[in-house]
């Protein structure tokens, strides 16, 4: 598992949002978005190799794009108020885990530090 997972919930459905495709970038000392990983959420909602396995986590700023657009299409066919939902984050000790939750519907989402 990497250090920085998401877990993403359909609230509107009840239950785990599958295939919701995420990228994990960082931001440089220059400011510039620079791509480290990404992928698709399981069956059950999480993506737990956001960061490979090459890539050290390290103290700085990252951000998660969930591509919601993508996901309420493929899911009944529901056009969101949001098309993408992009969480923006600070890493400030590069030894714990970072898990990054989004509980999502068509209209609204939030997301908060998880465990």
């Amino acid at each position: 598992m990497s250090a920085i997972t998401t877990h993403v919930l359909d609230t509107s459905r009840g239950r785990p949002a599958s295939g919701v495709p995420v990228s994990l970038e960082i931001q440089t000392e220059a400011g510039v978005w620079q791509r480290l990983g990404g992928g698709e959420t399981d069956v059950d909602g999480r993506l737990k190799n956001l960061l490979p396995q090459d890539v050290a986590l390290e103290a700085a700023t990252y951000r998660l794009t969930f591509e919601t657009a993508v996901y309420f299409l493929a899911h009944g066919g529901t056009t969101g108020f949001y098309p993408q939902v992009s969480v923006v984050f600070t890493v400030r000790d590069a030894t714990q885990h970072h898990h990054v939750p989004l509980l999502l519907n068509p209209y609204g989402y939030s997301t908060y530090r998880g465990s």
